[in-house]
C-alpha cells in the first residue's frame, strides 16, 4: 500500500487514525486487549463514568433485535475515581487517546465529574447529554436546545480539557441541538447515541427488558445516523465523530462522506472483537484503490 495520511485533528484532539470505539461497547480497553492491538485504535471512549459507582439496572438489560440490539444497562461502572486510579495507567501503556465519557443527573454533577476528569491524565472528555435531568422531571438533557446550551456551557467552564458532546438522536431537529452544543463551547460532536426502542415477549406479554424501554444500536440505525451526521455537518464548524451501526469499512466511508472527520465502532465489537482492525484495513485499501492520499479528503465529499 502506498504512503498515505490517516491522522485526523478533531479541533485539538489529534488521532493517529480516525478509528475510535464507542463508550459502553469496549469496556476500559483491557477487556479487548487480548483480541485486538489497542495501539491500532485512534481513541478509546471508555465505559460511561459517574461520580460514584453504579450497579446499573436490573436484568434482563440486553435484548437482541433484527440487525441490532437493545440495552438498558444503566451506566454500571466503578466510578470516576476508580477509573483514574486503576484504568488510566493501563491505557497509557498504549498509543491510543483516552476519552472519558462522563455522565450526571443534574448540572452540578456534570460539572463536578468534568472537573475531576479534567485534572486526570485523559486526552478528552465526552459529555453524554442523553442522561435524564432529575431536576426537570427526567427529561434528557440532550433533547432541548436550551438545556443543551446550559449544560455544555457550564461543563465548559468547569473543564479545561478537549470537550466532545455526544448527541442524542431522539430529538425533533438535530441541527438546532448541534448548533447549541457548538455555541456553548463544544470542541467536537459525537453522534449518534442510541435510539429508544422496545421489544415484547408475545407469550408473557411483557417487555423483555426489565425497564421496558432501552437504547437501540447496531446496523439497523446506520441510515438514521448517517442522515443526522450529514445534517449536523451542514450547520456546524466543529468536527464530528460519526457512529451508529458501523460494522464494516464501507459503513465508515459513508460517515466520512456525510461529514464525519472520524468514526466510532460500537455494537459490532460484541460480535467481532477484531472489527476495528478490519475497518482500518478496509479504509486503507479503499484509499489506495481511489488514489486518495489523505483521509481528510473524504470528509464531507458527498456528491449531492
Amino acid at each position: 500500500m502506498s504512503k498515505k495520511n490517516l491522522s485526523v485533528d478533531l479541533n485539538g484532539l489529534k488521532l493517529h487514525n480516525p478509528i475510535t470505539v464507542a463508550s459502553g461497547t469496549f469496556g476500559f480497553g483491557r477487556e479487548y486487549g487480548e483480541y485486538v492491538d489497542l495501539n491500532n485504535i485512534g481513541g478509546i471512549m471508555v465505559k460511561g463514568l459517574t461520580l460514584k459507582p453504579r450497579r446499573g439496572n436490573d436484568s434482563p438489560r440486553v435484548a437482541e433485535t433484527p440487525m441490532g440490539m437493545l440495552n438498558s444497562v444503566g451506566l454500571q461502572n466503578p466510578g470516576i475515581e476508580y477509573f483514574i486510579e486503576n484504568e488510566i495507567p493501563f491505557l497509557r501503556e498504549h498509543g491510543t487517546k483516552i476519552i472519558a465519557n462522563i455522565n450526571g443527573t443534574n448540572i452540578d454533577e456534570y460539572c463536578r465529574i468534568a472537573e475531576i476528569a479534567s485534572k486526570a491524565d485523559v486526552d478528552s472528555l465526552e459529555l453524554n447529554i442523553s442522561c435524564p435531568n432529575v431536576k426537570a422531571g427526567g427529561l434528557a438533557f440532550g433533547t432541548d436546545p436550551e438545556m443543551v446550551y446550559k449544560v455544555v456551557s457550564e461543563v465548559r467552564k468547569a473543564a479545561d480539557k478537549h470537550l466532545i458532546v455526544k448527541l442524542s438522536p431522539n430529538v425533533k431537529d438535530i441541527k438546532e441541538i448541534a448548533l447549541a452544543a457548538e455555541k456553548a463551547g463544544a470542541d467536537c460532536l459525537s453522534m449518534i447515541n442510541t435510539l429508544t426502542g422496545m421489544v415484547i415477549d408475545i407469550n408473557s406479554r411483557k417487555p423483555i427488558l426489565a425497564r421496558g424501554i432501552g437504547g437501540m444500536s447496531g446496523p439497523a440505525v446506520k441510515p438514521v445516523a448517517v442522515r443526522m451526521v450529514y445534517e449536523a455537518a451542514s450547520v456546524v464548524n466543529i468536527p464530528i465523530i460519526g457512529m451508529g451501526g458501523i460494522s464494516k469499512w464501507q459503513d465508515a466511508i459513508e460517515f466520512f462522506l456525510a461529514g464525519a472527520s472520524a468514526i466510532s465502532v460500537g455494537t459490532a465489537n460484541f460480535v467481532n472483537p477484531k472489527v476495528t482492525e478490519e475497518v482500518l484495513r478496509g479504509i486503507e485499501q479503499y484509499m489506495d484503490d481511489k488514489g486518495i492520499k489523505d483521509i481528510n479528503e473524504l470528509v464531507g465529499a458527498i456528491n449531492f
